[in-house]
C-alpha cells in the first residue's frame, strides 16, 4: 500500500498531537538531579523537521532544557565518524541490556563490552574514545562542534545543571571505574566521566533536536544548513541503536506502540527518527517510572497514529507539498 502525505497533513497532525498531549497528566520531574527537580513541569514543546527544511514548531519549542541521555546519540555518531561503526561495535557494542540506563549489573553481566553507546556505560566509553586523546578541551570542542553541526545551531552549557550533575553522579563514578577495570575506558577515567557529565548538561531545544533527528533521517545531511555532517552509512547504524535501546527497558513497548525509533532523556526530551521522512522532537519534564517523558511520549505516539506511519509497516511513503 502506498501512502502519500502532504506537508499540510504533517502540520495538522503535529497540532492535533500537541493538543492531545497537552491534556495528558502524570509523571514527575527527575528528583535525583536537583536542577531537574525544579524545572517548570508545565513546559511542553513539539517540533517536526523534514529533510527539505520544512518544519512545524509548537509550544515551548525554544526553551533550552537539559539534553541528558539524548546526548548519547550525537556522541555515538561522533565516535563512528572518528573511528568507524566497526570500531565502535568492537570497543563498545550494540546490544540492548534490557536493564535500566544506569545499570551496574549490566556491566558485570557483559564485562567484555559496555553493551551499547546509548546507555550510561557505553556513553562514558564513547566519550573516552573521542579524539584527540588526553586533551579534555579539544575533546569537548569536538563533542560540542558535532552537536552544533547536527542541530544547525549551538547548544548551551547549563552551568547550574552541570554542577548539580557533578555533585550527584556517584553511580556513574562507579560505572566509570568498573569499565576501567575491564579495559573499556580508552582515555583518562575522570576526564571521560566529566565529558559525559558535561554533555548531558547541555541546553537544547525541541527545534534543535528535530533538526538533529532529521539529519539522521536524511542520511547525514543537515536539512537547515545543507551540510553533510556524517557519511550515509552511519545513519542506519545509529537508527538501529536508537530502535533497540532508545527507551531502555521499555524500548520494545515503545517501538511496538509508536512505530518510530526514538531516544529519551531524563531532562524530558524525546528525539524520534523516521528514516527518509522526518525527525521529530518533544519535551516535557514529568517522567514515568522508566525515566521517559510522559507527555512527550504521548505527543509522538499520537503524531504517528494520526498519519498511520510506522517504521515496520512496509508501506511506501511519499511526502508532497
Amino acid at each position: 500500500m502506498n501512502i502519500n502525505i502532504t506537508k499540510s497533513q504533517i502540520k495538522d497532525a503535529a497540532q492535533q498531537a500537541y493538543d492531545f498531549a497537552s491534556k495528558v497528566t502524570g509523571g514527575e520531574n527527575a528528583h535525583y538531579i536537583p536542577y531537574l527537580a525544579n524545572i517548570d513541569s508545565n513546559l511542553f514543546g513539539l517540533s517536526v523537521m523534514l529533510p527539505d527544511g520544512y518544519s512545524v514548531n509548537l509550544g515551548d519549542m525554544s526553551y533550552k532544557f537539559g539534553i541528558e541521555s539524548v546526548s548519547k546519540v550525537p556522541t555515538a555518531i561522533l565516535a563512528m565518524k572518528q573511528h568507524s561503526p566497526e570500531v565502535v561495535m568492537e570497543k563498545i557494542g550494540a546490544d540492548a541490556t534490557g536493564l535500566p540506563f544506569n545499570s551496574i549489573f549490566a556491566i558485570l553481566l557483559e564485562n567484555h563490552s559496555p553493551s551499547t553507546p546509548l546507555v550510561n556505560a557505553g556513553a562514558i566509553s564513547a566519550c573516552s574514545m573521542v579524539t584527540p586523546k588526553g586533551d579534555s578541551d579539544a575533546k569537548w570542542k569536538a563533542i560540542t562542534d558535532n552537536i552544533t553541526d547536527l542541530c544547525g545551531s549551538a547548544p548551551e552549557l547549563i552551568d547550574e545543571l552541570y554542577k548539580s550533575e557533578s555533585a550527584t553522579n556517584f553511580n556513574n563514578r562507579a560505572i566509570s571505574w568498573l569499565l576501567k577495570n575491564y579495559d573499556r575506558i580508552y582515555d583518562d577515567t575522570d576526564m571521560s566521566l566529566d565529558l559525559y557529565t558535561r554533555q548531558c548538561s547541555l541546553g537544547i531545544t525541541t527545534e534543535q533536536l528535530a533538526v538533529m533527528a532529521a539529519t539522521i533521517a536524511s542520511h547525514g545531511v543537515n536539512p537547515v544548513t545543507g551540510k553533510r555532517i556524517f557519511d550515509a552509512e552511519i545513519s542506519p547504524k545509529i537508527t538501529t541503536l536508537i530502535a533497540t535501546v532508545g527507551f531502555y527497558q521499555s524500548t520494545g513497548n515503545w517501538l511496538y506502540t509508536s512505530g518510530i525509533p526514538a531516544k529519551s532523556g531524563v531532562g524530558g526530551g524525546v528525539l524520534g527518527v523516521m528514516p527518509g521522512l522526518f525527525g521529530i522532537a518533544a519535551f516535557a519534564p514529568p517522567l514515568d517510572d522508566a525515566g521517559n517523558s510522559v507527555k512527550a511520549q504521548a505527543a509522538v505516539k499520537k503524531f504517528m497514529e494520526i498519519l498511520g506511519l510506522g517504521i515496520m509497516n512496509g508501506d511506501h511513503v511519499t511526502i508532497t507539498d
